[in-house]
């Protein structure tokens, strides 16, 4: 029967969790390339936290505030060198129900607690269970978080001005808004709409570097 060797004196003094900002140092080699990156991410992340922040139903100041914590916080104490941190569209539908319901002092508890049991996750290294969640789930979710925020935005890119005092939170409530609302659409807003989803999918066949 054998022992298990003992731990070196460098594992042992190995700190069970080290910010990949001290691990990594910036290399004068790839530091233009780090900028240009957070500069692109910053101008994809800051536009779409103020526009989740008013699809939740907050202003959109909260979005930018809470965008740039945010960012500062991922990118000092993050665990990988590679890691990004924005706003997540999957969240929308959730911020506006709490928002709804107990407005933004339930939402800034919610996040308190959320990020709680993040750090608890991390402690605990449940992690690594997302593996054995199927991709048909991943996938699905994804999908049905997108046609959410497309619900959401339906109203202001179609330029509808009859709209319920109380505005709708659940997905079929927001249909039957529009439909009943469609006879008060703009064409300009129509076609700004457009526009933006031309200048989009263009980005992506032409310029696949710059951010749509």
């Amino acid at each position: 029967m054998t022992e298990d060797s003992p731990l070196s004196s460098q594992e042992q003094a190995k700190p069970l969790y080290q910010p990949a900002i001290l691990r990594c140092p910036p290399q004068s080699d790839g530091f233009l390339a780090d900028l240009s990156t957070g500069v692109l991410v910053g101008i994809v992340a800051l536009p779409l936290a103020i526009a989740f922040a008013i699809a939740s139903g907050s202003p959109p100041m909260a979005g930018i505030i809470t965008g740039i914590i945010a960012g500062f916080i991922i990118s000092s104490c993050g665990g990988s060198r590679f890691q990004i941190g924005g706003p997540t569209g999957a969240f929308v539908g959730l911020c506006a129900t709490i928002v709804a319901q107990y407005g933004l002092a339930g939402l800034a508890l919610s996040t308190v607690m959320a990020g709680m049991l993040l750090v608890l996750f991390g402690i605990f290294r449940l992690g690594a269970v997302i593996k054995f969640i199927p991709t048909p789930v991943v996938t699905g979710f994804t999908t049905g978080i997108a046609v959410i925020i497309a619900a959401t935005q339906l109203k202001d890119g179609l330029g509808i001005s009859e709209w319920p005092s109380v505005n709708p939170t659940h997905f079929h409530e927001r249909i039957l808004a529009v439909w009943h609302g469609i006879g008060s659409s703009t064409i300009s807003a129509i076609l700004l709409c457009l526009l933006t989803i031309v200048i989009i999918v263009a980005f992506r066949r032409f310029a696949p570097r710059l951010p749509g």
